[in-house]
């Protein structure tokens, strides 16, 4: 293995600049060699911010350099199968930016081929409740819920409520495919602390269906800009999911999990949760301790998996099962049944 692995990005949109080139920057062993973008004049901006060698006008050029070990797939969703499916037959490793990609069908195609390959895949977590994520772990290993019966997800906002605002990529089916809001993210949280569901009911709606278009003109959205959802997990534990992009003076985005032993809550924002065992007089907040605080360590989890091994902290087979759940949500609204999980089974 070379003693600096060399890095491609194929996207670098706002959330490469913001989080992944500064992670990367601060490994001694990684190099970010070159950059492709949307636009020449975008990607030769980013080289000369982050002093990057080399600008490629096309992410195929980029996947067949020779001196890249590494694809950073920072496109919008639409490009991450394509791209993913050209660095893994370049024998590159692949970081791949959330959300996975367009549908569970792409879903499926990358992680079959990254299953065929030794070349380490990973998808970039949410960082939505990474600094509680041990402590609810934790609490969840050493039994603290008991018997999980009930889950309750709330993440509302006013953030596409104004219909004179231009439809951006997220509301672009060509480009965001069956992505919601943030329904994969939430999903991807769930999965993780109470495993994955079997029965899935879902009723969509677009309450800004007209917007202006990116090119012009008017554009007829898709996407749904409200979600509710209700789900049975493996457990038998029953789920209640609401996402809505158009709600004024909302709460915080919260998660509920309530078990036959305890409570937990935790809303978004606060460094710790809310939690009360059978007996107690009430809910108490429970701190983050210093010690075990999740922070933001994506990349150098990345580059320690390739040089060792180390577990990544979102995998392919992760964006398989939030990319299912996704199209048995829509699968649910077009058809007004519940759909069983997983699909195909």
């Amino acid at each position: 293995m070379p003693e600096k692995l060399r890095i491609g990005i194929g996207g670098a949109g706002g959330i490469v600049k913001s989080r992944h080139l500064p992670g990367f920057a601060k490994l001694d062993d990684v190099e970010v060699a070159a950059v492709s973008n949307r636009s020449r004049e975008s990607a030769e901006a980013v080289a000369a911010e982050w002093r990057i060698p080399n600008v490629v006008d096309d992410w195929r050029e980029l996947v067949r350099r020779p001196d890249i070990d590494i694809v950073v797939v920072g496109t919008w969703p639409y490009m991450h199968r394509d791209i993913t499916a050209a660095a893994l037959a370049a024998h590159k490793h692949v970081f791949c930016q959330a959300r996975m990609t367009m549908n569970h069908a792409d879903a499926r195609h990358m992680y079959e081929l990254s299953r065929l390959t030794d070349r380490v895949t990973a998808i970039c977590p949410p960082p939505t409740v990474m600094p509680v994520d041990p402590l609810v772990r934790r609490m969840l290993a050493e039994g603290y819920l008991g018997e999980l019966r009930h889950v309750r997800l709330c993440s509302l906002s006013a953030g596409g409520a104004d219909p004179c605002a231009p439809a951006t990529w997220r509301q672009i089916a060509a480009y965001s495919g069956l992505n919601t809001m943030a329904l994969g993210i939430w999903v991807e949280v769930l999965h993780q602390w109470c495993g994955y569901c079997r029965e899935v009911s879902a009723s969509l709606r677009t309450w800004v269906a007209e917007r202006p278009g990116p090119a012009g003109g008017t554009y007829r959205v898709s996407i749904p800009d409200s979600v509710t959802i209700l789900c049975e997990f493996e457990n038998g534990a029953q789920g209640v999911i609401e996402i809505s992009a158009v709600t004024h003076h909302a709460p915080p985005e919260r998660v509920e999990l309530y078990g036959s032993e305890g409570t937990i809550v935790h809303e978004v924002g606060t460094d710790g949760v809310l939690a009360g065992r059978k007996g107690d007089p009430g809910l108490q907040f429970v701190p983050v301790p210093a010690e075990s605080r999740g922070e933001w360590n994506v990349e150098a989890n990345f580059i320690a998996a390739i040089r060792s091994g180390t577990p990544v902290l979102t995998s392919f087979h992760d964006g398989l099962k939030y990319m299912e759940f996704l199209e048995a949500v829509y699968r649910s609204h077009q058809t007004g049944a519940a759909v069983r999980l997983p699909l195909g089974v």
